[in-house]
C-alpha cells in the first residue's frame, strides 16, 4: 500500500460513521460515472473475441419489425 493510502486510511479509521459517509460521498466524485467495471472490460473482451471468430450476427441480418 501507498505511503498516501495508509495515510488515508488511518484517517478514515479515525472518523466516526456518519463523517465517514461524507467522505464517501465527497470521494465518488472523483470517480467517472462512465468507468467500466472489471465486469464491463471482460464483458467486452468476450465480445470482441466471439465478433473475431464470426460468432456475430450484423445488424442487416436481423429482421427489426
Amino acid at each position: 500500500m501507498s505511503p498516501i493510502r495508509e495515510q488515508l486510511v488511518s484517517v478514515i479509521d479515525c472518523l466516526p460513521e456518519t463523517e465517514q459517509t461524507l467522505l464517501l460521498e465527497i470521494a465518488r466524485r472523483f470517480v467517472p460515472e462512465d468507468q467500466a467495471t472489471p465486469d464491463d472490460l471482460a464483458a467486452i473482451q468476450t465480445a470482441r473475441a466471439e465478433h473475431l471468430r464470426g460468432e456475430t450476427i450484423p445488424h442487416s441480418a436481423i429482421n427489426w419489425n
